[in-house]
């Protein structure tokens, strides 16, 4: 049978607020165990949670770059569960109106452009931490801590529709929302850490089916390629069990990226299993259009502004564009390089944002600010390719020695290792000449039709040329004495 998978992505990015959602408690990551809960965050007797505006804002800035509406009006409720580093046995979360409603996030997978929608955005507190490891009780026996520092932290839920059809479209569309979080600042997307974390609801259906599937959520994947490889696995699973003669059951699993596998977790609760009522320690959360209006005005270029605007004033494709804009980084890097080139070579200044540069800082383990090559002596190598003093092959090898020397520019390599270009029709001719002169098997192969043997013929040239001669002249030169 054909299957289709059916995947919607819950997404929990910590909010960058420098206290908790709903009290004073610092929300710095790293402090020692149970430092930074006070006694709001563990809703002790007498104690009354307070909204930080801070965190109000943050989403209303995600709500407005994905296009969604703001409610004017919102309210919190008590999610009634119990976890051991849960220590209200409640979490104030966002049920009937949450704060962000709709939006859509456009991404790319390969080349094909994608958009998603966005179900709702809401507002809520983060657990304490359980700590599995390192705890040994007075007998030997292995124990387990609970940390409550995170306890209280602010949350925006991000829900999508169930609109992925692939575990490659879900991880672009779960990179995409990363890099817009990050871009505005609104989270610090630091996945180690527990800041930005992807719940994966899966099913499966036979193509052509408009039912849905049980689903199974695959619960706080804190990496792209383990949330890909949890989907292919968790789909793979649904469907031998079902042309097994075995049901689905709806359940939360978790992934075990050693094993590559999926295992069950507990059963999974639907909305009235948690029992929700209205907070009565709230009021409603009330947005003004003034409010929503500050926010606005403060808020920088958004990607999706960005990539407009490379696409139309500078020409490049929606790809580029859109790989460009990712994160705001590499938009400042690519935007100063492509200033200083001549007009119309901004083409040029992608393509070695998005393929030499990136190569060399993933290599590194380097983020673009840490370049050693500035984007200003990057356009001083790129603009000796425009004016012909050296190819594109050799502009990789000067690349490579601006990487390791920093305090060099492209001038100076070019000129000490004698890298110029030759331009000469007449040397270019001349080596044109005694490639052929040495080659008549492959010139009789090309006069048969067989292209390749033109390429054979260009590689010989540039080999006795040790790579100098201006291609394009190589190209044309050939074509002209074989004609």
């Amino acid at each position: 049978m054909d299957w289709e998978i059916v995947i919607g992505l819950e997404t929990h990015a910590q909010l960058s607020t420098e206290s908790k959602i709903f009290s004073v408690s610092s929300t710095r990551y790293g402090a020692a165990a149970n430092t930074q809960a006070n006694e709001i965050d563990l809703a002790l007797p007498g104690s009354l949670p307070v909204m930080n505006r801070g965190a109000v804002e943050r989403a209303i800035q995600f709500g407005l770059a994905v296009g969604a509406t703001i409610a004017p009006r919102s309210h919190f409720e008590r999610k009634n569960y119990f976890y051991p580093d849960l220590p209200k046995n409640y979490q104030i979360s966002q049920l009937e109106i949450p704060v962000v409603q709709g939006g859509v996030i456009r991404f790319f997978v390969g080349d094909e452009e994608k958009t998603v929608n966005l179900t709702r955005a809401h507002l809520e507190e983060d657990a304490g931490k359980s700590l599995h490891e390192n705890f040994v009780g007075p007998h030997g026996e292995s124990s387990t801590g609970i940390d409550l520092n995170r306890a209280g932290t602010p949350l925006l839920e991000i829900v999508s529709e169930p609109e992925m059809r692939s575990a490659a479209e879900a991880a672009a569309y779960a990179r995409a929302l990363h890099a817009l979080v990050v871009w505005l600042g609104v989270c610090d997307g630091n996945m180690q850490e527990g800041s930005f974390r992807v719940d994966a609801n899966v099913s499966v259906r036979p193509r052509g089916q408009r039912e849905f599937g049980t689903r199974c959520e695959i619960k706080n994947v804190n990496s792209f390629r383990f949330l890909e490889r949890a989907i292919l696995y968790e789909a793979r699973r649904q469907i031998e069990l079902i042309e097994d003669g075995g049901k689905v059951v709806q359940e939360t699993r978790l992934y075990d990226a050693e094993r590559d596998e999926t295992r069950s977790m507990r059963s999974k609760e639907d909305a009235h299993d948690y029992r929700y009522f209205p907070d009565p320690d709230l009021p409603p959360l009330i947005i003004a259009p003034e409010w929503i209006e500050r926010v606005r005005a403060d808020m920088p270029e958004l990607p999706s502004q960005k990539r407009s605007r490379f696409e139309a004033d500078l020409g490049l494709t929606p790809y580029d564009a859109a790989q460009l804009t990712m994160d705001r980084d590499t938009a400042a890097f690519f935007e100063k390089l492509a200033a200083a080139l001549p007009q119309g070579q901004a083409k040029l200044a992608a393509n070695w944002v998005l393929g030499e540069l990136a190569a060399a800082l993933n290599r590194d383990e380097l983020e673009i600010a840490a370049s050693p090559v500035s984007p200003e002596k990057l356009a001083g190598l790129l603009q000796r390719i425009v004016d012909g003093t050296i190819s594109n092959k050799i502009a990789r090898d000067v690349f490579a020695a601006m990487w390791e020397t920093p305090a060099s520019d492209a001038d100076a390599i070019i000129e000490a290792k004698g890298l110029k270009q030759i331009s000469d029709t007449g040397a270019i001719g001349a080596m044109v000449d005694e490639v052929l002169a040495a080659h008549p098997a492959i010139v009789e192969e090309y006069r048969a039709g067989k292209q390749k043997a033109f390429n054979s013929l260009v590689g010989q040239v540039m080999k006795l040329a040790k790579g100098k001669a201006n291609p394009q002249q190589v190209n044309d030169l050939l074509k002209q004495k074989l004609g």
